[in-house]
């Protein structure tokens, strides 16, 4: 079966859009955000299809659209809609598909549902995403936790920024997860250069 990849971060600015952008152009996979608040530059959707290279066909539409940048459940309040959670459901498409989430595991959606309880039920492989500066144990750890709790498949944990040995190896170690590789600094950040990054710091089989 082709791939099926839930992205989601130890919070926000992480680097998950520009992860999941070289994920989905290293699997040749289609990309979803279910939902998208702050709505700058066209939203993460247009970042990750310059990045990962991703003709408009790979770009799936969100289920929501929302032009503040906060939780899913403020933004939408602020536009006076109610999510449904029954929206929220991968679409089936042929082919591998990247799902990113909003924010951390733990940003409410809507009500008391959060990002990691819609995981739990697409019952999905995910994905962490965490920056390796101060802070990062506690962060990723705690997330980790949050996602075990619900029983959400974790396939691994990807750090972005500097390496910084110590940080990545004890939260493989503590966390219990497997430690799938860390995307540098890149500048210029292009769709070349994350390419050429995510072939020398990751293995794509790891992933499907």
């Amino acid at each position: 079966m082709a791939p099926r990849i839930v992205v989601t971060g130890t919070d926000t600015d992480v680097g998950k859009t520009v992860f999941a952008a070289a994920l989905a152009g290293a699997l040749g996979a289609s990309y979803w955000k279910p939902v998208q608040a702050g709505l700058e530059e066209g939203g993460d959707s247009s970042i990750v299809a310059r990045l990962g290279g991703l003709e408009p066909g790979r770009i799936l539409p969100e289920a929501y659209r929302f032009a503040t940048p906060c939780s899913p459940d403020r933004a939408a309040a602020i536009d006076g809609v109610t999510i449904d959670p029954e929206r929220l459901t991968p679409p089936s498409i042929g082919g591998p598909l990247v799902i990113e989430g909003a924010g951390g595991v733990l940003v409410p959606v809507v009500g008391d549902l959060v990002f990691a309880d819609l995981f739990a039920r697409w019952a999905l492989p995910v994905v962490l995403v965490a920056r390796t500066a101060l802070g990062t144990i506690n962060h990723s750890l705690l997330s980790i936790e949050a996602l075990r709790a619900r029983g959400v498949p974790i396939l691994g944990i990807a750090f972005t920024g500097d390496a910084v040995e110590h940080s990545e190896a004890t939260i493989a170690r503590i966390g219990g997860v497997r430690r799938l590789g860390r995307l540098p600094r890149l500048a210029p950040l292009a769709a070349d250069t994350l390419a050429a990054a995510f072939a020398a710091h990751f293995d794509p089989a790891d992933f499907r």
